[in-house]
């Protein structure tokens, strides 16, 4: 069970995420139009909840090596450039993953000395960005985890 979670934990993330905003946008639409009247927090929880989706989304893509990457210049190098290229892009992506959790845990760590809260609810608005640095930290190593099977591959295709 320990093993599925790690390897599908921003699935099933997703799915728990999207199913939930669904039903509430589906709440919201019958009780504005029942009552005209609008559940004032449906947009600030689907706000929060399209950012999570993305970036759980983006770990979902990075561990499926599905990321943006633009390969017309690195398809055009010489093989051993191109590994090279490939090591260097990746080695500055997982840093610039690194170096935004750091900043979305400052974030959350000022959300959190102020005691902001959210306008519509009126709850602490760091309860919203607390996943933000370890879902961050999980794109970084669902990469890492997609470029060593990459490397495997391709090792195993030249031996």
């Amino acid at each position: 069970m320990l093993a599925f979670l790690s390897r599908e934990a921003e699935r099933l993330i997703c799915a728990v995420l999207f199913m939930g905003m669904t039903l509430l946008g589906f709440a919201n639409v019958v009780v504005r139009y029942a009552t005209n009247y609008s559940l004032a927090s449906s947009e600030e929880l689907l706000t929060n909840g399209f950012l999570l989706l993305t970036v759980f989304g983006a770990a979902i893509a990075a561990r499926h090596g599905q990321h943006l990457a633009v390969t017309a210049v690195v398809m055009m190098l010489p093989r051993r450039l191109a590994r090279a290229v490939i090591v260097v892009s990746g080695i500055l992506s997982v840093g610039l993953l690194i170096g935004s959790a750091w900043l979305a845990w400052m974030s959350l760590r000022t959300l959190y000395d102020n005691g902001l809260t959210s306008y519509a609810l009126g709850i602490p608005a760091w309860y919203y960005q607390a996943a933000l640095p370890f879902a961050f930290l999980l794109i970084a190593l669902r990469f890492v985890q997609n470029a060593v099977e990459e490397y495997r591959l391709a090792e195993a295709e030249h031996d």
